[in-house]
């Protein structure tokens, strides 16, 4: 972690109590983000065997987070023009923490398909507009900073998703309904959102020496912040992040189903796998601050992709199960680091930071909306780990445009 020396002072005339308050906050936020993610990832398979469906039903059901988050993400960058970082938190949090509670209860009580979608349409929207505010936050902490520490935040992200995966495993052990266990984690997720932002500063802040934005400049209003879209690097930074997403997302959603239904564990034990995925990119985004800063970022997101590779491949087609844990622990070391760093990458220029972020970030979660149903369509013929194939080729493509994450001249 970043040592940050007590006698300097921070842009916008910022102290090192409220840059280490700001950064906390945001550590925490990510893992509170991870927290929710994963815990249902890894209840997964309850949710399978209580709905009594495929793998087919199972990816239309995802399906409703991808879509929720889509229509966060694409209005995230007008909701935090209006409210700023700080306050979409607060609210997208309390309200994703609603919706994961209203899934568990549909996943326990019925069971009903369409209360569980209802409740993940909700939580998706609202994780698609926190996603957004705090990765814009995030980066004006590391701007402020005035070094790499955004994977240090999606590490973050990775512990709260570890935290999930464990207890998720333990819910698992216990058979603990599923309503009380999202219920529970709904209420920590709703409280400590409101505590954890009374750090946050804004995300407007600018370095010594720069302008500020006119009112009247083009990145003010909605048009201009629409217009991100036509700039060629925003589309590349978006491919960078659809490939790494959706090497991360695959993970999320169908690692334990494929480990139980592909390598015969069991639910327990898929969960705990599961759990050794995560911890792997935790591992990945913490050693990927020095080697960031040593290499850069274009020669990390184009080990990265081949990392992913190997280990998709040895999680596929290696029957052995000790074997295919080693091809999950590649698989979650190459996928840490392409969505921090194409999320740096997209707020480089304060300016259009939330409108890039958001822009890049939608490109990014088309992932988890098309990958999902597609991944779980393909499974139900050639199973769940054939399918995930399909990862690979978006993988490739991002290491080939992975240039377009470069660092600009200072």
């Amino acid at each position: 972690m970043p040592k940050i020396s007590p006698s300097t002072v921070y842009a916008g005339g910022l102290s090192r109590h409220d840059v280490v308050a700001w950064r906390n906050s945001v550590f925490v936020i990510f893992t509170l983000c991870g927290i929710g993610l994963s815990t249902w990832a890894a209840r997964l398979p309850t949710v399978k065997d209580a709905l009594q469906v495929g793998p087919q039903q199972i990816g239309i059901l995802l399906f409703g987070i991808a879509a929720g988050s889509i229509v966060g993400l694409v209005g995230s960058s007008h909701i935090i023009a209006r409210f700023g970082a700080r306050t979409s938190i607060v609210w997208a949090l309390t309200i994703g923490a609603i919706g994961f509670a209203i899934a568990g209860f549909g996943a326990t009580v019925g069971p009903s398909f369409g209360v569980i979608f209802a409740g993940l349409v909700i939580f998706g929207a609202a994780t698609g507009v926190c996603d957004v505010s705090m990765n814009v936050s995030g980066a004006a902490n590391e701007r402020v900073l005035g070094r790499t520490i955004m994977p240090i935040f999606h590490a973050f992200f990775s512990f709260g998703t570890m935290i999930g995966a464990g207890l998720g495993a333990l819910a698992e052990s216990v058979h603990l309904p599923l309503a009380i266990h999202t219920g529970i984690i709904a209420v920590v997720i709703a409280g400590a959102a409101i505590i954890a932002t009374r750090g946050l500063q804004s995300e407007h802040i600018i370095e010594d020496g720069q302008e500020t934005v006119p009112d009247d400049d083009h990145s003010k209003s909605w048009r201009g912040r629409l217009s991100i879209w036509r700039d060629p690097r925003t589309l590349l930074i978006g491919l960078i992040i659809l490939g790494m997403a959706f090497a991360e997302g695959s993970a999320n959603d169908w690692l334990a189903i494929g480990m139980h239904d592909g390598h015969d564990v069991s639910k327990p034990n898929a969960a705990l796998i599961f759990g050794v995925f995560v911890t792997a990119m935790t591992v990945g985004r913490l050693g990927g601050v020095k080697v960031l800063d040593r290499f850069g970022r274009v020669p990390v997101l184009r080990a990265s992709a081949a990392l992913s590779a190997i280990g998709l491949l040895i999680v596929i087609f290696v029957p052995n199960v000790g074997v295919a844990i080693v091809g999950v622990v590649l698989w979650g070391i190459g996928a840490s680091l392409g969505f921090p760093v194409g999320m740096s990458a997209a707020a480089d220029d304060p300016k259009t930071a939330a409108a890039r972020v958001s822009a890049v970030a939608t490109i990014g979660y088309f992932a988890f909306l098309v990958g999902p149903p597609v991944i779980g369509f393909i499974g139900e013929h050639v199973g769940v780990l054939n399918a995930l194939l399909i990862v690979l080729v978006l993988v490739a493509v991002a290491g080939l445009v992975s240039g377009a994450a470069r660092e600009p001249k200072r």
